[in-house]
């Protein structure tokens, strides 16, 4: 990339205040960068890491969860409150409801927004959980104890369920599929998962949808009413990429920021990293839209080193995510779909167990359950492209990286 101005004059504008932005102007200036940065929050608060909202923060054990980064010493500009409306590449200007801001180049990192249950839009005592705001309105729910509905049995309707539970809430699980996280895990995977919720006390209902929320309860398809002091939905997110609608910046069927291996975008000077892009993958052969901490925080490092004119490897990292729930540490990596095996180790009944997907005979994802030796052996398997042993990898007690071909 030519560049117009020397390096301490160009001006790197940030379009999102969550990991990945953050992380991208923190790279920029570990990577010797002496522009100017500006960083552009939507929400007003202190720029804050978002999986403790599901836990410490909602169950108020932690009153936030603010990242340990001296803004003011790194030299970046912070704008909060402001969201951003569009953007003009032919000029390089990001237009916000402040006003114009002028960039050399523009980082996109405005993550994703929670999907909404159709026919809920302003309901009282309806509720998401994707901010510090949200979070906070859901504690007093917990702590008085409410009859919670959760719609959505995916990850977060999981870890809220968790923390409901402990603080003493009565809770129903609402969920349109047939098994939890249907979305995510094959049937066979999913289904040892779904006796968590009755373990923990919580009552969970599969294949059936909400009709409508009602003072105090909850209607739901088959009739039943269903007692809800709150309603928690947690049924997906999308890319918050509305206001890029109309730009010359090319999106993908998800509303995604379409980034090439590099991260950069179809404008010119504009990159995308985190929850709003997708980008090709070598190693799983498509494109991949990662929702997850992981590949917010990977992304800055190709971002910031390619806004440098550095040499930079292609952008195509091992997905990676955890979540706590149910008294269990569930971590997973890869890329499963397109997979021709799939292995278990140990006995899903139990309290620890792994299973693994293969292709071709070698990893291309894993999914572990209270065994984070395997998760931590597997990733590096999946990233060598290592041939396996199906055999061997079938023994839990043999660890992962001698089960090797």
């Amino acid at each position: 990339m030519s560049e117009p101005t020397t390096q301490s004059q160009r001006s790197v504008v940030v379009a999102g205040a969550g990991m990945a932005g953050v992380q991208t102007a923190v790279a920029l200036r570990e990577k010797g960068f002496t522009g100017t940065i500006t960083l552009i929050g939507a929400e007003p608060h202190q720029p804050y890491d978002r999986p403790p909202l599901s836990k410490a923060v909602l169950l108020g054990t932690a009153e936030g969860s603010a990242f340990d980064v001296d803004f003011e010493a790194l030299g970046v500009e912070l704008r909060l409150g402001r969201e951003v409306l569009g953007v003009r590449t032919a000029d390089h200007v990001l237009d916000t409801e402040a006003g114009p801001v002028p960039y050399d180049v523009l980082v996109l990192a405005t993550g994703a927004e929670p999907l909404r249950l159709p026919g809920t839009e302003g309901v009282p005592g309806v509720h998401l959980l994707r901010t510090l705001d949200d979070a906070e309105r859901l504690r007093p729910v917990l702590a008085r104890q409410h009859d919670v509905v959760v719609v959505g049995a995916g990850w977060i309707g999981a870890e809220f369920t968790t923390a409901a539970r402990e603080a003493g809430c009565a809770v129903t699980v609402v969920e349109a599929a047939e098994r939890p996280l249907a979305g995510a895990l094959p049937a066979e995977v999913a289904a040892p998962m779904a006796a968590w919720y009755a373990d923990s006390g919580a009552v969970l209902r599969t294949g059936t949808r909400v009709e409508r929320v009602e003072p105090g309860e909850v209607v739901l398809d088959d009739g039943t009413r269903v007692p809800a002091g709150a309603v928690v939905v947690g049924i997906g997110a999308r890319p918050a990429t509305a206001w890029l609608t109309g730009s010359d910046i090319a999106l993908g069927a998800h509303g995604e920021v379409l980034a090439d291996d590099r991260l950069r975008t179809s404008a010119p000077d504009v990159y995308a990293v985190g929850d709003c892009a997708s980008f090709p993958s070598g190693r799983y052969g498509e494109r991949l839209l990662v929702h997850h901490w992981d590949n917010a925080l990977q992304g800055p490092r190709t971002v910031a080193a390619d806004i440098l004119g550095e040499a930079v490897a292609p952008y195509d990292p091992v997905p990676y995510f955890w979540s706590e729930q149910f008294g269990r540490f569930v971590q997973y990596a890869g890329h499963h779909p397109g997979a021709d095996t799939l292995l278990w180790r140990g006995d899903p009944a139990g309290p620890a167990w792994s299973v693994c997907w293969l292709r071709e005979g070698r990893l291309t994802a894993l999914l572990a359950v209270g065994r984070p030796r395997d998760l931590a052996q597997g990733r590096r398997l999946i990233e060598a492209g290592t041939p396996m042993d199906a055999t061997l990898l079938e023994d839990p007690a043999r660890p992962l990286k001698s089960a090797i071909a």
